[in-house]
């Protein structure tokens, strides 16, 4: 098992991006959480298969079809008990 938090950068807000991110991580297992940053970043933690999580981390830069990734920041960490599912937090 493996966690990671990405900080997400670029055109990602109002683009559907977050529900995306959820979509992503759901079709591949992964636990864990994205929000809106008050900077115009997204942030999104996920635990699970550490390959999983190399997927989801692809797939972040491609996100969805409105938005435009410059940049992810991963931070990897290690893992914490208590997360059901992944959400949308607010």
């Amino acid at each position: 098992m493996a966690r990671a938090i990405l900080i997400i950068e670029g055109r990602v807000q109002g683009v559907c991006y977050r529900a995306f991110t959820q979509e992503v991580a759901n079709s591949l297992g992964l636990k864990g959480w994205v929000r809106n940053l008050r900077d115009g970043k997204v942030e999104a933690l996920f635990e699970g298969e550490k390959e999983k999580i190399l997927e989801v981390i692809n797939k972040c830069y491609i996100g969805s079809p409105m938005s435009k990734v410059t940049n992810i920041n991963v931070q990897w960490q290690d893992t914490e008990e208590g997360l059901k599912d992944f959400k949308i937090a607010y």
